[in-house]
């Protein structure tokens, strides 16, 4: 898929266990359904995932939420572990009241002047979608992707869409559900993906330029090899702009992922693609030093990579050579990034969100009868929650507890 900029035209174109107690918004018993095949399976040991989801429940019932804790878990080996834990936590990380989501009706979404380059790249992302699903069910979410994607953007004129960005979409959709991807990736788009998301693609190039110093620090050599070849960052653009979403197979993992970027700096992306590629420094070396051989090598990333292992060193690489000590040999004066000039604010923000069990009694109150009456309340009231015994605390693995005690300096 070409992922350059499309210019605009005026007017044309897991369910594994049972979950938490906690009474958050979920998506529709028949979204999950139809995306059972994409169930992500907890890592670890019986006993270690027991340990892992109660320290997750205490940090979303603490009031305030333990958003510092949450950020440490999502680092940490495994993730946030299932769906069901994702759909409470995401909103947490992102600082969003999934009880107060502004989705308006009615919207005239044909007449945005994206529109119908969203529909086109949705109508391509089939293998997005979990095999076997059948027509019509694809074709729903297909349907409220493009809703997604469209509202975002006609609440947010100052953004432009980019191909890349719907396989990020995509992600949120299938995870938490309409409604509240809606409100999620409306916050991201604002804040972690602000730079892609410009009239042209200059601060995102500038955000590649990171990439080649931080191997540099890292591996002399390979940062040589790959400068004679002068196969440049263009074959990690489709990793940094989607979120690896487009060029991971396996679900899990783009989960994954996802736990770790929302609890990160916006450059984490970046330090990923060079624990990457420092992975596969033997492989490169041993290539022809040459261009076109180095970017057809590097631009197909395998399928059997040890992602672990790679968030682990993404995060080593992140408290060693931070984005502040980077930016001149990125030859990108650091505040003209809004993803990161603005990254310091949006966590001190996020501190401060009370559990979702207030959440919900508080806008019960305010909205009153008239919201009750509401199909949307009635809907969201008739969600069953499910109830579990949640066993005592985890302990946090060291990398994610050194960036998070060292990312407050560069933040």
């Amino acid at each position: 898929m070409s992922l350059r900029r499309k210019p605009h035209r005026g007017g044309s174109q897991d369910r594994s266990r049972k979950g938490t107690p906690s009474p958050s918004p979920s998506p529709s018993k028949g979204t999950l359904n139809s995306v059972q095949a994409l169930h992500c399976p907890p890592q670890g040991t019986e006993s270690e995932r027991k340990v892992k989801l109660a320290t997750i429940h205490k940090a979303l019932t603490a009031d305030p939420v333990d958003v510092a804790a949450l950020r440490k878990l999502a680092i940490s080996k495994g993730g946030l572990l299932t769906d069901d834990v994702r759909r409470k936590a995401w909103p947490k990380l992102l600082n969003v009241n999934l009880f107060d989501v502004p989705y308006k009706k009615g919207v005239n979404l044909e007449a945005h002047r994206d529109y119908h380059q969203v529909v086109l790249d949705v109508n391509r992302s089939l293998k997005r979608f979990p095999k076997g699903m059948r027509d019509d069910q694809r074709e729903k979410l297909q349907g409220q992707l493009v809703d997604v994607i469209v509202r975002v953007l006609i609440k947010n004129d100052q953004l432009h869409y980019y191909q890349g960005y719907h396989d990020i979409c995509v992600t949120f959709l299938l995870v938490v559900g309409k409604e509240a991807s809606f409100a999620l990736v409306d916050k991201l788009s604002t804040h972690h993906l602000r730079d892609f998301m410009d009239a042209n693609m200059d601060r995102t190039r500038h955000m590649l330029n990171y990439l080649l110093p931080i191997i540099k620090k890292a591996n002399p050599e390979l940062h040589d090899f790959m400068q004679a070849s002068e196969v440049g960052t263009v074959f990690a653009l489709a990793w940094l702009i989607t979120w690896y979403g487009h060029v991971l197979n396996d679900f899990r993992s783009v989960v994954r992922l996802y736990d770790f970027f929302l609890a990160c700096h916006p450059l984490m992306p970046v330090y990923l693609a060079a624990a990457i590629v420092l992975h596969r420094q033997e492989e490169v070396l041993a290539c022809e030093c040459d261009m076109a051989y180095v970017h057809s090598l590097l631009s197909k990333i395998p399928g059997d990579l040890p992602m672990e292992h790679l968030v682990s060193q993404a995060g080593d690489l992140f408290v060693q050579y931070p984005p502040k000590e980077m930016a001149r040999e990125a030859r990108l004066q650091y505040k003209l990034s809004t993803s990161m000039s603005k990254h310091n604010d949006f966590e001190l923000e996020t501190l401060y969100q009370r559990p979702d069990k207030v959440l919900q009694k508080m806008t019960s109150r305010l909205n009153g009868a008239a919201t009750s009456s509401s199909p949307e309340h009635q809907s969201r009231g008739s969600i069953v929650l499910k109830v579990t015994v949640w066993a005592l605390s985890a302990g946090i693995g060291a990398v994610a507890l050194a960036i998070l005690n060292t990312a407050g300096e560069y933040w």
